[in-house]
């Protein structure tokens, strides 16, 4: 018997109503049963899945702890798809980190689950390249095609034995902690790469944003920033968060040690658009600071 297993339907969107997820709605259209448990190693869960007598169990970004008495039920064990290149960004957010920290080549592991966070022994895997601009979305959704091939490989290579199991070198290990709102805040005294690294890495989730001044003694407008990348030239002499150049083209921001030329962004109620878009309805020219923080507009940020 063939069991999905997904997560409860959360609320989404701007208005927050509760939606199914695609799980959930592929499993319908195919009908396939499915569970949706609050604790899936809880007793109502334990009780559905042991009764659907897995013969294996695939893991793919479910969100919750896969507990030891349920890794203990299927004749052939627990696999997981990871979004790394294991043993580097062990946990919850490995696509968006390995942006982040700059790297420019990343994959997907297959591993035997173990009661320790992402520690099994390679099954698999595989290897792509990062963009020097692409976002964390963008690469999670090519990673997400090539992980599908991967999880068939290694599925009929366990059912014909021969997989080979390797274990994971622990000296290796680095770790992806699950993103906070919070590490999206631009910080632009950081370095051009390490702005652009991170903003690449925050999108689309959490985003990476800073605040917009509005206004003689008003607070700042938060300003989301979509797309960015690192323009030819020499290094502004501008504070960093000051605007150096404001046009259709992109608007460039002083940082550390260079600039970073933001191309999309999504003003706080609004719609995303493109920095032509922006900049004809917003009071945005050379000299504007960015502040990575909420502060009144002329305040040090």
């Amino acid at each position: 018997m063939v069991l999905i297993v997904t997560q409860p339907d959360r609320p989404s969107g701007r208005g927050r109503s509760v939606r199914a997820g695609p799980i959930k709605r592929y499993a319908r259209d195919a009908e396939i049963p499915f569970i949706q448990p609050e604790d899936v190693n809880g007793r109502s869960g334990l009780r559905r899945i042991r009764e659907a007598s897995p013969d294996l169990l695939l893991v793919i970004a479910f969100g919750q702890k896969i507990g030891p008495r349920l890794l203990a039920l299927p004749r052939h064990g627990a696999i997981n798809l990871h979004g790394s290149l294991l043993p580097k960004y062990r946990g919850a957010a490995p696509i968006n980190w390995a942006v982040i920290e700059g790297e420019t080549e990343t994959g997907v592991t297959m591993i035997r689950m173990v009661d320790r966070m992402d520690a099994g022994d390679i099954l698999g895997q595989r290897v792509a390249a990062i963009g020097p601009n692409e976002t964390a979305g963008e690469l999670h959704d090519r990673l997400s095609r090539l992980g599908a091939r991967l999880v068939t490989e290694a599925v009929r290579d366990m059912v014909l034995d021969e997989l080979e199991p390797r274990h994971q070198n622990e000296t290796q290990v680095t770790l992806a902690p699950r993103l906070k709102k919070s590490d999206g805040l631009v910080d632009w005294r950081r370095p051009a790469t390490a702005v652009h690294n991170q903003i690449r890495g925050t999108t689309p989730w959490p985003g990476a944003y800073v605040y917009l001044p509005k206004g003689s003694g008003k607070e700042g407008v938060r300003l989301v920033i979509g797309r960015t990348v690192i323009p030819d030239g020499s290094a502004p002499k501008e504070k960093p968060g000051t605007v150096v150049r404001c046009d259709d083209e992109g608007i460039d921001v002083a940082t550390g040690d260079g600039a970073v030329r933001i191309l999309e962004v999504t003003p706080a109620g609004k719609r995303r658009m493109s920095v032509a878009d922006f900049v004809h309805g917003h009071s945005v020219r050379p000299g504007t600071r960015l502040s990575g923080a909420r502060t009144k507009a002329g305040a040090k940020s």
